[in-house]
């Protein structure tokens, strides 16, 4: 275990393990979630389901931060990129980590209480996708998929929340958000993949080894593939295409800049998904609001 020499405040320590210091994560939870709220309401949903949604994608990334780093914290010290982690450096204590999130998972749940029943109720689905994706890298070299269903189960909850169901359209844009989060945290897991590979963890960048770019290319092509199906099963026009469109021209240029694997290519291409979810979100919203 590492240790350190001058001890940070709590609400650092707190701020760095549920990972509010770096909102990526949250903003990949939240731009899938938007889509299915503006397609559930043809446009601008119920403002107190998208307050409850947008909060509630917060804490809940916040808690799978936290149970991420309790599930790794006897492997983060190891990896280059999460040494510093405050479980890690044992900065947070293991029982304050399982408060905490134990804390923000209420937090969240007491928000859905004012929805639906059938939102409550997938609700707890949602608990436990977050707390099992981060021990799923022990036993199975598909995580990635796993956290793509934590993620992605935002959709068919605001489904739920702002329409009282789940179309069909609601399903497949679920499997195109778990695909999403398959590729993107790919690229992630490439940025570590030395480091697991020394220390056993599994991801799909260890499984698939030198053939990673190609099955990504895959997967990418699966994903619009599915956007398309999405925009015709809700009837969507010109702007959302147009949207995919420049959506599918910044993933050619992530297989561009990638193709030698650098840790920091990587790492751009998984920040830089940010962008595309919010480009394929634009163009969604401009065509139900010029529709």
């Amino acid at each position: 275990m590492i240790t350190t020499t001058q001890p940070a405040s709590r609400l650092d320590c707190y701020l760095r393990l549920t990972r509010l210091n770096k909102p990526i994560g949250i903003f990949l939870v939240v731009w899938p979630m938007l889509w299915a709220l503006w397609l559930a309401a043809r446009g601008l949903p119920n403002l107190w389901v998208l307050f409850v949604f947008v909060v509630g994608a917060v804490l809940m990334r916040s808690a799978g931060c936290v149970m991420n780093d309790y599930a790794d914290r006897h492997i983060d010290g190891h990896v280059k990129r999460t040494r510093a982690r405050p479980l890690a450096t044992g900065e947070v204590a293991e029982k304050e980590a399982l408060g905490l999130f134990v804390v923000l998972c209420l937090a969240a749940f007491a928000l859905v209480l004012t929805l639906n029943g059938l939102t409550i109720a997938m609700a707890f689905v949602g608990v436990f996708l977050a707390a099992l994706y981060p021990f799923t890298k022990r036993v199975t070299h598909w995580p990635q998929m796993f956290l793509g269903a934590a993620f992605g189960w935002a959709v068919p909850m605001a489904f739920a929340a702002q329409s009282g169901h789940v179309p069909a359209g609601g399903w497949v844009l679920f499997i195109a958000t778990l695909i999403w989060a398959l590729i993107y945290d790919t690229y992630y897991a490439m940025v570590d993949r030395d480091d697991d590979l020394k220390i056993g963890v599994k991801s799909t960048a260890v499984l698939w080894g030198e053939r990673d770019r190609a099955i990504i290319g895959a997967f990418q092509c699966l994903f619009y593939a599915l956007l398309v199906i999405v925009g015709v099963m809700f009837g969507l026009g010109f702007f959302y295409y147009l949207g995919l469109a420049a959506a599918v021209v910044m993933s050619i240029y992530h297989q561009w800049i990638t193709r030698d694997r650098s840790r920091e290519a990587c790492f751009k291409v998984f920040m830089q998904h940010n962008f595309l979810g919010g480009i394929v979100f634009l163009g969604l919203v401009l065509d139900l609001a010029l529709a």
